[in-house]
């Protein structure tokens, strides 16, 4: 049988949260920076145990006025703390529950640049592995995030997503133009499992890329992110498909 890990971005504000954590199998959790805050991440891991849930730290940018969805250029060692920091924020919280952290991912902007950028890249993976070797670090499928992270014998996830549409080198397409979301709940369904069956997406120019998908992401703050939960969850299971964290 075919198992793939479901996970959603969360702890950002939404009031979906609580209604699409049955459906996943792991949860990234903003840490306060580019969204949410202590409360909402304490209420957060709350559901996450509730369903058990693996409960993963979603570090981005200190920018919530644009989402943390703005690049934004620093000194190597600010890139470092930036994660390092919101990670501690996460283990304060889940210390209190005693529970623990099993993955980071990235968030917005600074996803997209360290997916492409070897450097930060391996800042970031340096700072996950200093914080806790036994996290797994989610990256784009394919990606500098995860090469480096392996070049440091961190634990990885192959990262792709139901709800985003590809460009031909296998990158996802930039919420600037207007073919960046998928919005019908068939045409992500479709999506997910050709990249799980045959781990193969199809670009907006219809070429078949490679990829790999040992995760599948969900965004929390989709305007169809419940609709598009239920659906897939309910689609994986038809198939055969064991919905499981890493």
């Amino acid at each position: 049988m075919l198992t793939i890990d479901l996970n959603c971005d969360m702890g950002e504000g939404m009031p979906y949260d609580a209604d699409i954590m049955p459906y996943i199998s792991s949860v990234n959790i903003a840490c306060g920076c580019h969204a949410g805050n202590e409360e909402i991440m304490k209420r957060t891991v709350e559901l996450a145990l509730k369903h058990n849930v693996a409960i993963g730290a979603h570090p981005g940018f200190a920018d919530k006025e644009n989402f943390g969805r703005k690049e934004r250029y620093m000194i190597h060692e600010n890139y470092y703390k930036l994660s390092i920091e919101q990670l501690t924020i996460l283990k304060k919280i889940t210390d209190s529950f005693n529970a623990t952290i099993h993955h980071v991912k990235p968030h917005g902007a600074l996803y997209n640049m360290a997916a492409h950028d070897k450097i930060l890249a391996k800042i970031i993976a340096q700072g996950v592995k200093d914080f806790d070797e036994k996290l797994i670090l989610y990256g784009l499928s394919g990606s500098k995030s995860i090469s480096e992270a392996k070049a440091l014998h961190l634990q990885t996830a192959n990262e792709v997503f139901a709800d985003r549409t590809y460009r031909d080198d296998g990158s996802l397409t930039p919420r600037s133009q207007s073919n960046a979301l998928i919005e019908d709940e068939r045409a992500s369904v479709q999506q997910v499992l050709q990249m799980i069956i045959q781990q193969t997406v199809t670009s907006v120019n219809n070429k078949i890329v490679p990829i790999i998908a040992e995760t599948v992401c969900i965004h929390g703050d989709g305007a169809h992110a419940v609709e598009f939960a239920q659906l897939i969850h309910q689609t994986l299971k038809q198939n055969n498909i064991e919905i499981k964290a890493l």
